[in-house]
């Protein structure tokens, strides 16, 4: 039974309360005097809304509370429902309207990751709150929440006259068309955050022309997340606008487009682009249609190029002759890029050696990631000799060579571009830098 008053937990039928003003964070930047205990807090206010206690919060708050006392004052309050490490019992919208009634105005969390959870619009609209009351909060992590549309609306509006939050990651959500113009619009108020996902939005086509078109005026974004559009067709319009953006914008340093259906000739519209965009660092196009034929513009953007220094090629079909056009580029004229993802590329022997021999001429190229590929023995004898000499580190790239029978093979590691994005680890942590290498070289932002 909810006896919260004015704070009871809104739903799609009722019409939400007016958004409350955002609290300014004390002039001279220090932080108020200490909060009670977060765990505590916790067990009076479920006691007195008639709310159950979720043992998994519970837990977790007892861990801050902690960290608190011994000091620590920009604290990410971790409750991921996808922990294998920890008995997890998820978090509900209900369950998110405590949790906002603790966090409002606590300067000591700086960080809210509530990934994999059931939060709903429910949870987006007290989420909607906290971006308006927490002063503090400059990371917010929501992915695969279940937030729909209207979720996704209130999160948008929110941001208006946010100036703390600096990313968010809504990956996962079905926010939809509606909810992509949505954030779209904000970005053209906002002038704080630096870094949003909208990956497995189902964002469609107009969304997508809506952001590139947004971004050629945004000053602020340095990394965008737009993976797997729902497109229709195949034009490859969504290339045409983001190529078109890049030649425009001089601000993005990340951008992901998995999943895009870009073929040859939508690589060669993002090449285009490059040859005069200086701000790009990061580019991931994997899981895409791209073949050997858009390896040739790539490359040669690559010999001009100087600011690119990730690509994500995963899981597209560059082949033999795709391998052989970047290594050339790589070897001879190419000094910027450092971290190359071939995984799944249909690559035989003689593509895979030849890109390792373009790291024994390239000082600068210390990253490759090859799993998924054809590998014969003179490519597991390549990558071994480049380990063992020590040019190519065993934390850059997700191969180690093994011996049987006097024989070199090369079994996979844990290592990648971006390994830990959609899940996480059955011990350890998660935020290894071998295992996001990605967001390491080129840091935009709190990326988990």
């Amino acid at each position: 039974m909810w006896t919260g008053g004015e704070e009871a937990p809104w739903t799609e039928s009722q019409s939400p309360p007016p958004a409350p003003a955002a609290t300014p964070a004390s002039a001279d930047g220090r932080a108020p005097e200490p909060f009670d205990s977060l765990q505590e807090h916790y067990n009076n206010l479920c006691m007195e809304k008639s709310q159950k206690i979720n043992p998994f919060i519970l837990h977790i708050l007892q861990e801050v509370d902690e960290e608190i006392k011994n000091g620590l004052e920009r604290i990410t309050l971790n409750i991921a429902g996808n922990s294998r490490l920890t008995p997890v019992e998820r978090v509900t919208g209900e369950d998110f309207w405590i949790l906002y009634r603790i966090l409002k105005k606590n300067p000591y969390i700086t960080g809210l990751d509530v990934r994999y959870n059931l939060l709903s619009d429910v949870g987006a609209y007290y989420a909607a709150r906290l971006l308006q009351k927490q002063p503090y909060l400059i990371y917010l992590n929501l992915m695969f929440n279940d937030i729909g549309p209207e979720g996704g609306e209130l999160i948008a509006k929110a941001l208006h006259k946010n100036k703390i939050l600096k990313h968010l990651k809504m990956t996962g959500n079905k926010i939809e068309n509606k909810g992509g113009m949505c954030f779209a619009a904000m970005l053209q108020i906002n002038s704080s955050l630096e870094k949003l996902d909208l990956g497995d939005c189902d964002l469609g086509m107009q969304s997508v022309i809506a952001f590139a078109t947004v971004l050629t005026q945004n000053q602020t974004i340095k990394g965008i997340n737009l993976n797997r559009p729902l497109l229709y067709g195949e034009q490859e319009e969504s290339t045409v606008h983001l190529g078109h953006m890049l030649k425009e914008n001089h601000c993005l340093v990340e951008l992901h487009m998995c999943k895009h259906q870009i073929k040859t000739d939508g690589i060669r519209q993002l090449c285009d682009a490059l040859y005069l965009n200086r701000s790009l660092s990061y580019l991931d196009v994997s899981c895409n249609k791209i073949t050997h034929d858009g390896m040739v513009y790539l490359a040669d953007v690559l010999k001009s190029n100087t600011t690119l220094e990730v690509i994500d090629l995963s899981f597209n079909r560059i082949e033999n002759a795709g391998a052989n056009y970047l290594s050339e580029t790589l070897a001879s004229h190419n000094r910027s890029l450092k971290a190359l993802s071939v995984v799944s590329n249909n690559i035989e022997g003689e593509g895979l050696v030849a890109l390792s021999q373009s790291m024994k001429t390239n000082p600068t190229f210390s990253n490759i990631y090859i799993w998924g590929n054809k590998f014969d023995e003179a490519t597991c004898v390549a990558y071994s000799d480049l380990i063992q000499t020590g040019r190519l580190k065993p934390d850059n790239t997700d191969v180690e060579p093994f011996v049987v029978d006097g024989r070199v093979y090369l079994a996979e590691v844990s290592n990648g571009l971006k390994k830990h994005y959609y899940w996480t680890p059955t011990y350890g942590g998660a935020c290894s830098d071998s295992s996001n290498a990605g967001f390491t070289l080129v840091p935009v932002g709190q990326h988990l």
